[in-house]
């Protein structure tokens, strides 16, 4: 499988929950949001008429045709005196109908030319645009997902926190009712549980809130991820040299695109400006037919002709108050900025990138960490209850431990979160995010 397509596998951890899984998986959800999030339709309905522009560029370069009708009454007018009255004129009512089809066809339109190249490079930015709407809507939904898998896994350890505190405080009671132990013991143990159940609480907010993202996200209520069993050991990115992946950046990434493309678009604008200042050329053909009903100002005789015309047309500007000079001037200028514009989104994607990488380098080795930490916390947590049982440990010792293990056991169900959620923001500043990568991750879900 190709490299720079395979997301790692990433990390060693058991559920933060064990039970059955339920509900949806990020591909199903990516589903769902690619026909409901509000941003990523707009770009496509934007890339749908930007397609239709380049038609509309391309037609200026080829035939027109028009028709022109028109008809009218004249009344007045006068005749020589007619043999019947040869007194005085009489007066004349006459009409005359006329119709006329052109067509025009360019010869030499430098402008339309560079208008009809800009379309197809604009065509190229939409796509771009499309595929950093999709890149980012799979992050966005990604981030959202594991929002709340990482809220329920806090939840979770808190719950389980309050009752070890718990059982920790009915064994401080017994042990003060056959007094073996002080009050002291039970009011620590007391306090322990209080703030746990603060704690239970500003979680249960916080999952709430997480889930309501994730609705709105994907245009449904009560969604319900599913859990992430990570069995294999944490991996760093793919290729291992952090260049690569900045190499990868400068290539793929859909901005850098966009900006490239942008100052081609910015040189042909230029090409407009100049082609101003150059004659242009069209073929123009017509034909005329005229009816006259009841003769014409000078005639009683009905008659009907027509007349045809060709002729190549050639149009030279001469003097406009220097607007066109201007005008090219200006877009010279333009030109240069985008092509600083190029400089400046290139240098902060390499910037993203490299900090990107660095922190799936880092977040691998925190995993790593966390979980040499959760198993010294769990040591130091017997070690304390076993030396509480025999009187040299007091309570607050046991419930520091059983702190200690629990807020380890969150930050390390965060961290794996935060390693995958890299992967995912490292090869979307490389450009190459694709659906394979949230299969990989769907590959992690309990089925």
């Amino acid at each position: 499988m190709n490299l720079f397509r395979t997301l790692p596998l990433i990390a060693a951890m058991s559920l933060a929950f064990s039970g059955a899984a339920r509900g949806q998986s990020l591909v199903e959800l990516y589903d769902i949001a690619k026909g409901y999030d509000a941003n990523f339709k707009s770009v496509q309905i934007q890339a749908q008429a930007t397609r239709l522009k380049v038609d509309q560029a391309q037609a200026k370069l080829g035939p027109s045709a028009a028709l022109s009708a028109s008809a009218n009454v004249n009344n007045g007018g006068s005749l020589s005196p007619t043999p019947v009255s040869s007194a005085t004129p009489r007066a004349h009512n006459y009409s005359t109908q006329t119709g006329t089809l052109s067509a025009t066809q360019s010869l030499f339109r430098p402008g339309d030319k560079a208008e009809v190249s800009q379309a197809n490079l604009q065509l190229q930015v939409a796509d771009a645009q499309l595929q950093a709407a999709e890149q980012d809507l799979m992050v966005r939904l990604s981030q959202a997902y594991f929002d709340v898998l990482a809220s329920q896994d806090s939840l979770t350890f808190i719950q389980s926190q309050m009752k070890a505190v718990s059982e920790q405080l009915a064994f401080a009671k017994r042990n003060f009712e056959v007094g073996t132990a002080t009050i002291t013991d039970t009011r620590e143990a007391q306090a322990s549980y209080d703030l746990a159940m603060a704690q239970e609480i500003a979680a249960q907010n916080d999952l709430r809130v997480k889930k309501m993202a994730l609705d709105q996200l994907v245009g449904k209520a009560n969604i319900e991820p599913k859990s992430v069993s990570l069995t294999a050991v944490p991996k760093g990115p793919v290729p291992e040299r952090v260049e690569e992946w900045v190499t990868l950046s400068e290539q793929n990434n859909p901005n850098v695109k966009q900006s490239r493309i942008s100052t081609d678009v910015a040189r042909l604008e230029i090409d407009k400006a100049q082609s101003a200042l150059k004659p242009t050329v069209d073929l123009q053909l017509s034909y005329n037919l005229t009816n006259n009903t009841n003769g014409t100002i000078s005639s009683s005789i009905d008659s009907r002709y027509g007349v045809a015309t060709g002729a190549v047309v050639m149009s030279l500007p001469l003097f406009n108050g220097n607007a066109m000079t201007n005008r090219v001037r200006e877009t010279m200028a333009l030109s240069q900025k985008a092509e600083s514009d190029v400089d400046a989104i290139m240098r902060t994607v390499a910037q993203n990138t490299r900090s990107a990488f660095y922190g799936v380098v880092s977040g691998v080795s925190q995993v790593k960490a966390l979980q040499a930490a959760e198993d010294s916390s769990q040591v130091a947590l017997d070690a304390n209850k076993l030396g509480y049982s025999v009187g040299v440990r007091i309570n607050i010792n046991v419930l520091d431990a059983q702190s200690k293990l629990f807020d380890t056991k969150a930050k390390l169900a965060k961290a794996r979160y935060d390693v995958l959620m890299g992967h995912l923001k490292l090869r979307q500043l490389s450009g190459v995010l694709q659906l394979e990568d949230l299969q990989n991750i769907n590959s992690l879900l309990v089925p």
